[in-house]
């Protein structure tokens, strides 16, 4: 079958020597950490905060009103089992390793830490207090995970089979399928309850991106000016930083000359805005986010 994966190629010590073993405590510790925050905070206050824990949770209540326990980290690792062999065969033997890895840590720390949510029960009785610190304590556990290069399945396995099916866009429909959870939570719970498992959503996502970025968000700067030699030169030795020239045509005029690409940190910005209006006013500066630089001067490829 072309699903099939040939375990045979798998170059084993490789794989151990690979960044994802070396960053292996990471992913421990951040499917712990998100575990403790749904066990914590979000199960107990029925915040089903989109994915499959999200759906785990209202499956969970549906079942304790009717007699019989269900777990909520032993669904989701059952779900995305299932999941798991739609996708398999586009994402190799490494996606297939890595996302295991994330979401049978993150089932079992989720079922490990039931008991704790006892103990916590005084803490945790207020609803808008259990979305904030439900959203802050999960998203830096995902963004552990995201940062290592793993991730725990759920909506993104899902929005990959769908993207493969209709060409949807996979974060688009990640974010739909998230709402629509929070949605069907509002018959089961309540709507108050729906709204806020929304906020501990948006807030979990706010916090993963800052815990993958790390802080260190890079900008990138388009200068469009006839002073670029003079521009490149100040880049150089006042900002003690390289750049690049892009060659090209002005639309209007037909003239070429070349166009600065500088990479930098959000702190530089001031100072490039200064050394451009110093050689140049007129000049067309154009400056926007760059999520990841890796490289010469930047992040090592094996960080």
């Amino acid at each position: 079958m072309a699903s099939r994966v040939n375990i045979s190629r798998v170059n084993l010590t490789e794989l151990i020597r690979s960044r994802f073993v070396r960053d292996l405590p990471l992913v421990v510790a951040g499917c712990a950490i998100a575990a403790l925050a749904v066990d914590i905070f979000m199960v107990p206050n029925g915040l089903a905060a989109g994915g499959l824990t999200g759906l785990a949770t209202i499956l969970s209540e549906l079942a304790r009103r009717n007699g019989f326990y269900l777990p909520v980290g032993l669904q989701t690792i059952v779900f995305n089992i299932v999941l798991l062999l739609f996708v398999m065969r586009t994402g190799g033997v490494r996606y297939a390793v890595r996302t295991i890895t994330g979401f049978v840590l993150f089932g079992f720390f989720t079922d490990l830490f039931v008991p704790l949510a006892e103990t916590f029960a005084d803490a945790a009785n207020d609803l808008m207090l259990s979305a904030l610190w439900g959203g802050i304590i999960s998203g830096l556990g995902y963004g552990f995970v995201f940062r290592a290069g793993t991730n725990t399945g759920g909506s993104d396995t899902i929005a990959q089979i769908i993207s493969r099916k209709t060409s949807l866009p996979v974060g688009a429909t990640v974010m739909v399928i998230d709402v629509a959870v929070c949605a069907a939570s509002a018959p089961v719970f309540s709507l108050i309850q729906a709204l806020y498992a929304a906020l501990s959503m948006v807030l979990s996502g706010y916090v993963i991106d800052a815990v993958v970025d790390g802080g260190n968000r890079q900008r990138a700067a388009f200068i469009v000016s006839d002073e670029w030699e003079n521009i490149k030169g100040a880049i150089f030795t006042t900002m003690d930083r390289g750049c690049t020239e892009l060659m090209a045509r002005g639309g209007y005029t037909g003239t070429e000359r070349p166009v600065i690409l500088l990479i930098m940190s959000k702190g530089e910005i001031p100072i490039i805005k200064t050394i451009v209006h110093e050689y140049d006013p007129n000049a067309i500066i154009m400056i926007t986010d760059v999520s990841e630089a890796i490289g010469y001067g930047f992040k090592d490829f094996s960080a």
